[in-house]
């Protein structure tokens, strides 16, 4: 076995790995650390020892460190305070401690004989061998480690506790320095001397410690040391001398370590046997609030607990009922967030408010105070009015001493967000605090479901001053939930709040389930560690099979799998890690299609056991002594434990069995080892589960187990001295999963919230056990098709699902999820409509007198800008006198809600001044009242011209055009209105520049405003006319800018395949209340017989049932609750022509036809009829007709429809004479039809059949070697005529032969075939080369020929092509001086007689003499003028005809070319031998240019 470390360093070590030296004191720092252990618990004794008690122990303790530490004994002295409990005190605490007694029961035992006898091996140290190696030799690590005498009933956990706190007690007054104590006379103590007085007194100090319950013990202990009291008088005056100061340190040191561990207990609270469940905490009390009356105050708080605690509200002790003060109350619990929210403060609630959390596991309340405070100067209602909007107003202390009411408003805020598992997202707001106060920041805060966010690797907090962000670098399903954002500023705060949606990651396998979420450890220790997940909402469409759990060690990127077969259970314990190191941990679930994409990894997680773990946490640090101390005691004979206790199945499932124990009592100080037996339930065969791998924590899983068998087990405990006896058998257990899958939820019922969400409200599962949420899912009506809509289970019975379709109709199901798995789905809920929910309309406005009489008034008023999202069912008008300008109370002027925008009011004072408000009401209540109208008095009204009209509004704002419309005058004077003016100005301009829009009175109550400027802002008023004038003018309209708005639509008019004809109007721009109202002529037409009207979301259809002449007129769309949104539609009579046209022309549809039915001849003969259509549908139908009969596809006919491109084909191998006739393609689309027809008869279909047959041999010919392009004639640069043809599908063995006139004409070269053209040269063609060519291609396949005739026309035709490629090829005439005279000639490549050669002189044809000759030479051809005189000056001409062109040269034979020529022509002639000669020098018939 390896030492440890220490050890090996220092060499404290023999066969027992130690020295008598050491051993020795190892025995008695035993002792101080049990006087440790017992002040852990009996500290409260001290007060009431007395001085002569501690001086005794002060002694005894002073005599017994001296040898052990001696240069340090005067730090040991002063660590007696630590150690001054009673040992009866405090052992008769020990032992109640860990048996649970009260004081009165508590009993003294001694338990020293139960001591162990052998020696306890050293732990293993938690330091890798790596941190060994580089530890450095010189290091001494003090080791403050032992246990006490072994007490009944304490636990492993709570003996380590008391250990930790006895040796931290130690370690921090041997460590502690303090002049003057004890030094003067301890340096005098001899060490040998010291040795042997620890000795005496460590064997006192055994039997003081069995005999603690009589006095006698203290005395006996005294006398023990008496021999040593005089050379300690000293000392204790001197520490008597001290005591003051020492008992300030260690009264600081006692508060310390009590924290110490009240912080170690409240750790171990929480490490239960059952990890799952404990009590309630506030992790946010309620804070006390000071409001000002008719406030409202809200009370916050957030607790945790398993199961979810149920929280309660009390006023002074007494529950808060909610329906006893219907609206005074509000209680909400959202994710986590218990909110009680006080509406309209009076002196009354002042009080004292507690919030009560209760669940199984206990009950826990919090505090807070309400104060109202009444405000004693002028109280404005409307500032405190209770509304939603309504900020609450706070007076806070600042930093800076004084008062300060502060208003925090939300700006730019984030609204529900929709993100995707990977994205990064961020929310934020813009805070803005009045009255701002530099260098004081308010307090933000996150909270996701209640709990607060705290930074991470996965989300940042920012805050920039005046902006709060909250950033996810990666998206994941955990981060799922409703997001709060607190400000606080001084004793005020405000909070706003969002949902945040995370949808799953697209699967790189398809239909393979999403991750799972929320992968935690639920209890960890030295052999395993158990992993708990949430199930997925979206399985990939088949359901999940089981999960897949991977690890992977802390600092390392290898992931390995965990179980080799996927476990249903959401739980799932991990085995096989290595004690000391951290994991983490991840899981993939799978179907049938694959396995999805993993969890998000969970948090480390350390294998150790939970007390080790406790240790290494809440170890106090302490400055390095330099020294090493080992606490453990002398080697003895070991004993073998006793069995362990409390032996129990924690979980069951089909995968697993969960065993926990508790640790025996007889186990002496070694550590054990744990063996865990089964056997079948009514034997008693056992057999050993763990035989190669011992456990050492007093948990253990057991897997393999065959599910639905039944078992039993037990635990023995090993050592060094052998093995125990077995624990008390478990009762027997079933292997099957003991948590039952919940019940599918009831009752779903979803209510209106907003115009994209619906509230979905579920009874909860019945007797469901460890329920995690809820998942809900929504589907469009119809649809089939279900989507989640959340992704991370709720808790609660009410849901809001976001992110749905306006105007859309929806069905929702609920299903429950526990750690078993998910629930059935519950039943569909009713079908809902998506749209915003009702509320009471705006307030009225512009509330005017329309007429007057003695004892009446009739009141007009425009109706509310918001309707509530509901039609407005009436009005109440209330009224009041006024007298000296003093108010009176109001009134109602009526019982029955009025319908109208005016009212008579009956039964008023004459000339009594009034004034009205009007409230409107729709079917969710009565909306706020209007604001006070102006004073009018009631008076007889006897002018003649009419009143002022009224309900004066705009609609369908454009840039330079809008709609008025308004209502008639309720006083028309003394005779009937007649017309209308309508008045427009500039918002900013004067009265006087107002400006008529129409010269003539107009009848109609609405006008088309044309000819605006775009951007300016106008207000108008319309005046009525009678016979005796104009009389007032109305309440202005607007002001109203002239503007087309983006995304401001038209009404578009739609026939649709039926033929129907429809108005269509859509608007992005509505509120949640909005409305379509239509209007024909600005008439509603609500109640109009033949028209149907139709809105679903921001769309509206407005249908005619059977448009004719009386429809006529403008048919416009207004949208309420809007700034004049609206569109019109003009049908006059053309416009009724087209659209009945288009009617007809749908209701009897015909398909329409690229291209009428055509035939062609394809390669092989075939025969291709085909037409093509503009587009055809999966369902069109066609038949084919011959001859008044149909035809159907088989060996004759095959036919075939290409409906991506509309082609319709039949083809014919070959035509025949029966095929004659009349061929037709009908087609049937629906209600659509169509044909197309064609005509083959007589000589068309004669000449088809013949083309028919013509491509068939064609075909035929090809198969063998053939002629692709037949033989042909081509005149060649050198005038020479090559016969040509290309060949196609040769081999090397075929053979080509040419003949002219049946004769075979031998070729010299052999041909090759190159490129497929075959050649034959004839050089200087002419007459004699006329006659027939023939060319044949023949080998064992077959053969082919091609004829060329070059008789007759085609030989002239090729002769003229001869012909003029010799004319071009003629030189440029030249000039030559003979004897005779001089010469012009030219040369060709060669003459031809067919080639017509003509001179001409100076534009006249020469005529041949003896003088002037013309001839042909070889291929020169020559103009020959003898004995030339001055007339034969001038230009010539010589014309080579080919037989339809001429072709010319041309020579200038005057001037000095022809003065050179003729002195030479003169020169060769005097030389008689027309040779050379030495007296002229020059050689006979030289030319000349």
């Amino acid at each position: 076995m390896s030492l440890p470390f220490y050890q090996k360093l220092h060499q404290h070590h023999d066969s027992s790995y130690r020295n008598r030296d050491l051993r020795t004191t190892m025995s008695q720092y035993q002792q101080e650390k049990k006087s440790s252990a017992i002040y852990t618990h009996g500290s409260t004794a001290y007060s009431s020892r007395s001085s002569a008690a501690h001086r005794q122990e002060s002694e005894a303790f002073s005599l017994a460190s001296a040898a052990s530490y001696q240069q340090q004994a005067s730090r040991a002295t002063a660590s007696t305070h630590a150690f001054a409990a009673s040992r009866k005190t405090a052992s008769a605490y020990d032992y109640g401690y860990s048996h649970g007694l009260t004081d009165s029961s508590l009993m003294l035992e001694d338990y020293s004989s139960k001591l162990s006898p052998q020696a306890k091996r050293a732990k293993k140290s938690l330091l890798s061998g790596e941190e060994k190696e580089n530890l450095p030799s010189d290091y001494m690590v003090p080791i403050f480690s032992g246990r006490q005498v072994h007490v009944s009933g304490l636990t492993d956990t709570e003996e380590e506790r008391i250990k930790e706190a006895a040796a931290y007690i130690a370690q921090r007054n041997l460590l502690a320095s303090e002049e003057g104590i004890m030094a003067s006379k301890q340096s005098a103590v001899s060490k040998q001397s010291a040795v042997s007085k620890q000795s005496a007194v460590s064997k006192q100090s055994t039997v003081s410690k069995q005999s603690t319950v009589s006095k006698q013990s203290a005395v006996s202990k005294q006398s023990a040391v008496s021999k040593q009291s005089a050379s300690t008088l000293h000392q204790e005056e001197a520490f008597e001398k001290k005591s003051r100061k020492v008992a300030i340190r260690e009264k600081a040191e006692h508060l310390s370590l009590t924290k110490t561990l009240e912080e170690t207990e409240a750790f171990h609270r929480k490490l239960n046997e059952d990890h799952l469940l404990h009590a309630p905490e506030f992790v946010i009390k309620p804070r006390s609030h000071t409001v000002w009356e008719k406030e409202n105050v809200k009370l916050h708080c957030s607790v945790s607990g398993w199961p979810e605690p149920r929280l309660t509200w009390y006023k002074n002790q007494v529950p808060i009922n909610v329906h006893a003060n219907p609206g005074k109350y509000i209680i909400e619990s959202r994710y986590g967030m218990h909110t009680l929210e006080i509406n309209a403060c009076d002196f009354e609630d002042t009080a004292q408010y507690r919030a009560s959390a209760m669940n199984v596991k206990g009950e826990l309340s919090a505090y807070a105070s309400v104060v109202v405070k009444r405000y004693k100067g002028e109280f404005d209602e409307t500032r405190f009015h209770a509304g939603v909007s309504t900020l609450p107003l706070s007076f806070a202390v600042t930093p800076y001493g004084y008062a300060s009411k502060f208003e925090i408003h939300f700006d730019d805020k984030f609204d529900v967000s929709f993100g995707r598992e990977g994205e990064t997202m961020s929310l934020g707001c813009r805070v803005v605090i009045t009255p701002e106060i530099k260098h004081f920041q308010p307090e933000i805060q996150w909270y996701r479901n209640g709990a607060p966010v705290s930074p991470s690797k996965w989300v940042q907090t920012h805050w920039s001053g005046d902006r709060a962000t909250l950033t996810f670098s990666h998206l994941n399903k955990e981060d799922e939930g409703l997001y709060t954002i607190r400000v606080r500023m001084g004793d005020y705060y405000e909070q706003y709040s969002a949902y945040v949606f995370v949808r799953d990651a697209d699967a790189e396998i398809e239909g393979a389930p999403a991750s799972p979420l929320d992968v935690v450890s639920l209890d960890a220790n030295k052999d395993y560690i158990i992993i708990s997940w949430k199930q997925p909402a979206v399985d990939g469409g088949s359901p999940i099979l089981g999960y897949f759990i991977d690890k992977c060690e802390v600092g390392t990127d290898s992931w390995s799998q965990c179980n080799d077969t996927p476990v249903k259970f959401a739980r799932f314990p991990v085995t096989g890690l290595i004690e000391g190191r951290s994991y983490i941990f991840r899981v993939r679930a799978v179907n049938k299609n694959g396995i999805g994409l993993p969890s998000r990894v969970s948090e480390p997680v350390a294998a150790l056991d939970p007390a080790e773990k406790a240790r290494l946490k809440s170890r106090p640090s302490a400055p390095w002594t330099g020294q090493i101390i080992v606490t453990e005691e002398e080697p003895t004979e070991g004993i073998v434990p006793g069995p362990p206790t409390d032996l129990s199945v924690t979980e069951a499932t089909r995968s697993y069995v969960v065993l926990s124990w508790k640790p025996p009592r007889q186990r002496g100080h070694e550590g054990i080892l744990y063996f865990v037996e089964k056997c079948d339930a009514g034997t008693e065969n056992w057999q050993r589960v763990n035989t190669e791998l011992p456990v050492k924590s007093p948990r253990f899983a057991l897997f393999d187990l065959a599910e639905g068998k039944s078992y039993r087990f037990r635990v023995r405990c090993s050592n060094s001295a052998g093995v125990g006896e077995p624990s008390e058998a478990t009762e027997v257990t079933v292997v099957g999963d003991k948590l039952d899958i919940p019940k599918p939820p009831g009752k779903i019922i979803p209510s209106r919230n907003t115009d994209t969400s619906v509230i979905v409200s579920w009874e909860e599962s019945k007797d469901a056990k460890e329920l995690v949420g809820y998942y809900i899912e929504s589907s469009v009506v119809g649809s089939g098709k279900w989507e989640p809509c959340n992704n991370n289970p709720v808790k609660g019975s009410r849901f809001t699902c976001h992110g749905l379709a306006t105007g859309q109709s929806y069905i929702f199901r609920v299903r429950a999820v526990n750690a078993a798995g998910l629930s059935e789905y519950s039943q569909d809920s009713e079908a809902i409509e998506v749209k915003a929910a009702i509320a009471a309309p705006s307030p009225p406005c512009d509330i005017t007198c329309l007429e007057s009489f003695r004892d009446s008034m009739v009141l007009g008023w425009k109706q509310p800008d918001k309707t509530g999202g509901a039609e407005i069912t009436g009005y109440y008008v209330n009224y009041r006198e006024v007298i000296d300008g003093v108010p009176g109370r109001w009134r109602e002027a009526n019982i029955k809600a009025v319908s109208d925008e005016a009212y008579k009011i009956s039964n008023l004072k004459e000339n009594m001044v009034y004034q009205f408000q009007v409230a409107a009401m729709n079917i969710a209540g009565l909306g706020v009242p209007s604001a006070v109208s102006e004073c009018f008095k009631c008076e007889e009204w006897t002018i003649a011209v009419p009143g002022p009209p009224h309900n004066v509004k705009y609609s369908e704002v454009r840039k330079t055009s809008l709609v008025l419309q308004w209502k008639p005058p309720v006083h028309s004077g003394r005779t009937p209105v007649t017309g209308y003016f309508v008045d427009l100005k500039e918002a900013n301009a004067k009265d006087d520049q107002w400006r008529g829009l129409n010269k003539a009175a107009i009848k109609n109550t609405y006008l088309r405003v044309q000819g605006l400027q775009e951007g300016v802002s106008y207000v108008l008023r319309v005046r009525a006319i009678n016979q005796a004038g104009v009389g007032k003018p109305s309440d202005l309209a607007g002001p109203v800018v002239a503007e087309t708005r983006p995304g401001t639509k038209e009404v578009v008019v739609n026939v649709d395949d039926d033929g129907v004809i429809s108005l269509n109007f859509e608007c992005d721009q509505m509120t949640p209340n909005s409305q379509f109202n239509w209007s024909k002529d600005y008439i509603p037409t609500e109640d109009s017989p033949r028209l149907d009207i139709e809105s679903k979301g921001n769309k509206t259809k407005m249908t005619f049932k059977d448009l004719g002449m009386e429809d006529l007129g403008i048919y416009s769309c207004d949208v309420t609750d809007t700034d004049g949104i609206g569109s019109s539609y003009l049908i006059d009579e053309e416009e009724l022509k087209r659209l009945l046209a288009l009617s007809q022309e749908h209701k009897f549809p015909t398909v329409p036809v690229k291209s009428e039915l055509a035939v062609e001849i394809l390669e092989k003969g075939q025969v291709r009829f085909w037409m093509q259509a503009e587009k055809l549908s999966a369902n069109t139908k066609v038949t084919y007709i011959f001859n008044d009969k149909e035809i159907f596809e088989g060996p004759k006919y095959k036919m075939h429809i290409d409906r991506n491109t509309g082609i319709i084909e039949m083809f014919m191998e070959k035509l025949q004479d029966e095929d004659e006739g009349t061929y037709t393609f009908q087609l049937q689309d629906g209600k659509a039809t169509g044909h197309s027809t064609l005509v083959l008869i007589g000589d068309v279909y004669k000449k088809l059949q013949k083309e028919a047959e013509f491509q068939r041999q064609e075909w035929i010919r090809k198969q063998g070697p053939h002629f692709a392009e037949y033989l042909s004639w081509e005149v060649t640069g050198e005038c020479n005529v090559l016969l040509k043809c290309k060949v196609a599908n040769i081999k090397k063995e075929t053979h080509i032969v040419w003949y002219k006139d049946e004769r075979e004409i031998s070729v010299d070269e052999k041909h090759d075939f190159k490129d497929g053209i075959c050649t034959l040269l004839i050089t200087e063609f002419s007459k004699k080369d006329a006659g027939i060519y023939e060319v044949i291609l023949k080998d064992d396949r077959g053969k082919d020929k091609s004829r060329l005739k070059l008789v007759d026309e085609a030989f002239k035709e090729l002769m003229t092509e001869v012909c003029k490629t010799i004319a071009l090829s003629a030189t440029d005439l030249k000039i030559q001086s003979t004897a005779e005279g001089i010469r012009l000639y030219s040369f060709v490549t060669y003459y031809v007689d067919d080639l017509k050669v003509n001179w001409s002189h100076n534009g006249t044809p020469i005529k041949y003499t003896d003088r002037v000759k013309s001839g042909v030479t070889g291929e020169q051809i020559w103009l020959q003028i003898n004995e030339p005189t001055p007339n034969d000056k001038g230009k010539y001409i010589m014309e080579l005809f080919d037989g339809k062109t001429g072709h010319q040269k041309m020579v200038d034979l005057s001037g000095q070319a022809y003065d050179e020529a003729f002195a030479e022509f003169q020169r060769l002639k005097s030389c008689p031998s027309g040779g050379w000669s030495p007296r002229c020098g020059h050689h006979p018939g030289r030319q000349g240019a």
